[in-house]
């Protein structure tokens, strides 16, 4: 893509690089140029790449649905086994160049009767900071110029790290909102073992009892509403640099505006003030809203809030898988 290969110029005195298996497959040889049929090999569960049929690993393998499977380019939107090989090979490829680079330059500065810690010293290393970095290439300097990276509360599974925002205790001393309705459920999709798992592997294990090992880890999920009876969800917010606060729901590329933007059926409240729908936008794709861009309301408790309140029952369930913060 254009922007990645801008970035990849703008950025590459401080060691940005990127990686593109496309580019890795039509520098291999192949004759892909002119030959538009030939990038069936990035259709789902597609088997071979043009070069390739299988993985090293699975040469030997007798079971043919099973080798099928370990000659997979993409299985969906990720790689698949042949993929991942590939991308696994260019590294590889890559930092061994590196390290032989290096390596020929340590035995010349030997051969010029230097000491290569003099010349290569981590003490001595030019330290990068942020504020060497240039003007953002592709990003509102209001959200990339700042010190910490946004947060994001999380509903889908699996999650790590640090959640920032966080669901309120409905009885919890500080909740600007204690003893009103708060009763909205945690929700996560039920998937069956075959879910997301390429049909050569469903064909293999589908009557073994080792087929729970194919089960994908991936689920979405979401904190839900759909009556009224669920009342409100508060939101603790964490501290914000910027005081950015994005919504996203689930389920749906889509969803953003029909669920948060014009769902009239939602009251949101930001420290308990009603917030103003005509300075949102969708944003940064179509299922999230962007309902803060700056700080705007100050907070009486030392906290800031965000909650939300079903004032009229729904006509489909509002999920919210993700509560970003900056």
């Amino acid at each position: 893509p254009k922007k990645e290969e801008e970035l990849a110029d703008y950025y590459a005195i401080f060691g940005y690089n990127t990686f593109y298996m496309r580019t890795s497959h039509t520098l291999g040889g192949y004759p892909y140029e002119g030959r538009e049929e030939d990038y069936i090999i990035y259709d789902y569960g597609h088997v071979g790449d043009g070069y390739h049929n299988v993985t090293r690993y699975g040469r030997e393998e007798t079971d043919a649905d099973r080798k099928d499977s370990l000659g997979v380019v993409m299985r969906n939107w990720h790689p698949g086994p042949l993929g991942f090989e590939l991308s696994a090979d260019a590294f590889s490829y890559v930092y061994s160049k590196a390290i032989l680079e290096a390596l020929d330059m340590i035995e010349g500065a030997f051969s010029n009767g230097k000491d290569p810690q003099d010349t290569w010293s981590a003490s001595k290393r030019k330290v990068v900071l942020k504020r060497s970095l240039p003007a953002p290439l592709h990003c509102d300097p209001l959200y990339c110029s700042v010190d910490q990276p946004p947060s994001c509360l999380n509903y889908e599974k699996p999650t790590f790290g640090y959640w920032g925002a966080r669901l309120e205790d409905p009885n919890g001393s500080l909740n600007p909102h204690k003893g009103e309705h708060q009763n909205w459920e945690l929700w996560t999709e039920n998937n069956d073992w075959t879910y997301m798992v390429d049909k050569q592997d469903v064909a293999v294990y589908q009557d073994s009892d080792e087929k729970e090992k194919c089960r994908h880890l991936d689920a979405c999920g979401g904190i839900s509403a759909a009556t009224k009876e669920n009342g409100m969800a508060v939101f603790r917010l964490p501290k914000m640099e910027v005081g950015l606060i994005v919504i996203c729901g689930c389920c749906g590329k889509d969803v953003g505006e029909n669920m948060f933007l014009n769902n009239t059926s939602l009251e949101f409240q930001y420290n308990s003030q009603s917030m103003d729908r005509s300075t949102w936008d969708i944003w940064p794709n179509e299922k999230c809203v962007r309902i803060t861009k700056s700080h705007s309301v100050s907070s009486t408790t030392g906290h800031t809030y965000l909650s939300i309140n079903v004032v009229d029952d729904l006509t489909e369930p509002v999920r919210i898988s993700h509560l970003i913060t900056l």
